[in-house]
């Protein structure tokens, strides 16, 4: 399979995005970045009339959120020189109830998994008002009452060129990324619930995608109990990638934004289109926040066409706007589940599920990995 050339069409990306997120209007989950810590400044802009403003900017470190710093803050404080920005990481909701608790709110807009804003709505992350926004711009449920989605950062079950060079014979379906014996190699997936490690062995097992809420965790991890010992559990993307790079593993489940950081590296990786999880990352803003009316303004140009466009050209990441025309490389089309390369479906998680399972089902695949 090639990658498709140039743009990708509005009607076709905007079908899609609406057909994969619709099931957000029941809910939808996280779409993990980073975890490396870092630091920086955005631009900082000087003059304006009135008082200035700092927003501290919370995601998930590495390129991913440079890309977040210059599609976003840097127009915005180009747009209004009163608002700059500090960047730190890693988004953690431990951090945003110890700020909470200690009534010392230190950050602003905080990168989420939208079930941590929902299950926490009210208590750690305030209400958000965003009149702006028209939600007919938006696949419905996109928008809640504590968060906002920015985009859409897919987990995509993929396989290493080098190990399956020939295409005839390469892995097609997810089912294959559970049989080792047809396709050895090391497989490789995040140690974490919503990184796609509980759809895809249900979506192999043959569970319908209509089908797979409420999921059923203990039948997911049967499954991976049959490739176990054949499997990195990477504690995070930045180690899964960096698995990849090495040649560690043969086939993995990686978010779209870092296998478009592998492609452009010169890392050969081929995604499998079946059946793909996609996962809806949000803005969320800390309870008792000073400054929750300017991380509303900011949100609310963050999510404008041209911005959420410009995201998805840096992250390779799906935007969340669908009057977005992003120009794609060939590269981010090659892993992008809502253009034309993608013959197969899309699944979006459902963040009212994880709201109410994630604490519970989390100790259930940490004593599994444990055990």
């Amino acid at each position: 399979m090639t990658a498709s050339q140039g743009r990708t069409t509005v009607k076709s990306r905007s079908r899609r995005l609406v057909l994969a997120v619709s099931a957000l209007a029941a809910g939808v989950l996280l779409g993990a970045c980073s975890s490396s810590p870092s630091s920086n400044s955005a631009s900082t802009g000087s003059g304006g009339s009135g008082s200035k403003t700092q927003l501290t900017f919370v995601g998930y470190g590495g390129s991913g959120q440079q890309g977040q710093i210059e599609a976003w803050e840097k127009p915005y404080t180009a747009q209004d020189p009163s608002v700059t920005f500090n960047n730190t990481s890693p988004a953690t909701v431990a951090e945003v109830k110890a700020q909470v608790l200690a009534g010392n709110i230190q950050w602003d807009v905080v990168n989420v998994a939208p079930y941590a804003a929902e299950q926490d709505c009210g208590t750690l992350f305030d209400k958000l008002s965003v009149p702006t926004l028209n939600p007919k711009d938006f696949p419905a449920g996109t928008i809640g009452p504590c968060y906002v989605g920015n985009f859409t950062n897919s987990p995509v079950l993929s396989y290493n060129v080098k190990d399956f060079p020939n295409p005839a014979t390469a892995p097609k379906t997810i089912a294959d990324f559970f049989n080792t014996k047809k396709f050895p190699g090391k497989r490789g997936v995040v140690a974490d619930l919503q990184d796609g490690m509980m759809e895809y062995p249900l979506l192999a097992d043959g569970v319908k995608p209509a089908d797979l809420y409420p999921l059923n965790v203990n039948e997911a991890l049967q499954t991976w109990d049959t490739i176990k010992s054949d499997t990195i559990f990477a504690p995070n993307v930045g180690a899964l990638q960096q698995d990849v790079a090495s040649n560690q593993v043969s086939m993995f489940i990686l978010v779209s934004s870092r296998q478009l950081t592998l492609l452009d590296s010169g890392v050969d990786i081929q995604p499998i289109w079946q059946t793909t999880v996609a996962a809806l990352n949000a803005f969320a803003v800390p309870k008792g926040d000073p400054n929750l009316a300017a991380a509303e303004k900011f949100i609310e140009f963050a999510d404008q066409p041209g911005p959420s466009a410009k995201i998805a050209e840096l992250d390779g990441v799906a935007p969340i706007n669908l009057d977005s025309k992003p120009s794609l490389s060939k590269n981010a089309q090659l892993v992008n589940p809502f253009g034309p390369d993608n013959t197969g479906a899309v699944v979006t998680q459902n963040v009212q599920w994880y709201a109410q399972n994630n604490n519970a089902d989390t100790t259930i695949l940490d004593n599994w990995l444990d055990g």
